[in-house]
């Protein structure tokens, strides 16, 4: 069992490492000895675990569109007992997935993708599988639960979520000028509550008699 999980944990502390060094150095400049030292491992560990350079480059980017989803979906906690005000719930969510979009992390990722992706095509689908796929269908799951106890007016909850999400990056990703400038945190605030207050008009208001 010691065995396996020091396994484990050298395995992911590759795949940190792997990731921070792509990520400041681009894929051809970084060099497996670099990634073993960032990782605090020997260089032949990070070949006993990923075969070649390109086999690592994936799986670290998989690992960290994985780590990002997870704090994305975790994100929408609040969701599950948003309380009397759906309003405020849905602006401390919008707000919480606009910081993370823009944390430091998911910025790396992106200029990764856009960068490696005419060199490793299959990475859009990588990223994908772990990404906005995914997260759409965990808040439309939030809001399918809404929408049956009467918080949210739609049959139509994968719609809705695409939405509540457009509403979110589109004007974020023009804002930072697809992620090249920093927004403060009264941007980000504003961003979410410009997005919530039109989503919920459109979805959670009653419509007028």
């Amino acid at each position: 069992m010691t065995t396996t999980r020091g396994r484990i944990d050298k395995r992911q502390a590759i795949l940190e490492g792997a990731f921070t060094v792509f990520a400041r150095e681009g894929y051809a400049q970084s060099c497996v000895q670099d990634i073993a030292r960032e990782a605090g491992v020997a260089k032949p560990t990070v070949y006993n675990h990923m075969t070649d350079k390109a086999t690592l480059f994936r799986h670290a980017i998989e690992a960290a569109a994985q780590a990002v989803l997870d704090e994305r979906v975790a994100a929408l906690e609040p969701l599950a007992a948003p309380g009397d005000d759906l309003s405020v719930t849905l602006e401390e969510v919008a707000g919480a997935l606009l910081r993370l979009h823009t944390d430091g992390r998911s910025c790396a990722l992106r200029r990764l993708l856009y960068s490696e992706v005419t060199h490793f095509p299959d990475i859009l689908d990588i990223v994908r599988e772990s990404g906005p796929d995914r997260l759409t269908k965990a808040l439309a799951d939030r809001l399918a639960r809404l929408a049956l106890a009467g918080r949210v007016h739609t049959t139509d909850p994968d719609l809705a979520a695409e939405q509540f999400l457009g509403l979110l990056l589109g004007p974020l990703e023009a804002r930072t000028q697809m992620g090249t400038r920093s927004l403060d945190d009264s941007d980000l605030r504003e961003l979410a509550r410009a997005a919530t207050r039109t989503f919920v008009r459109a979805w959670a208001e009653q419509p007028a008699r």
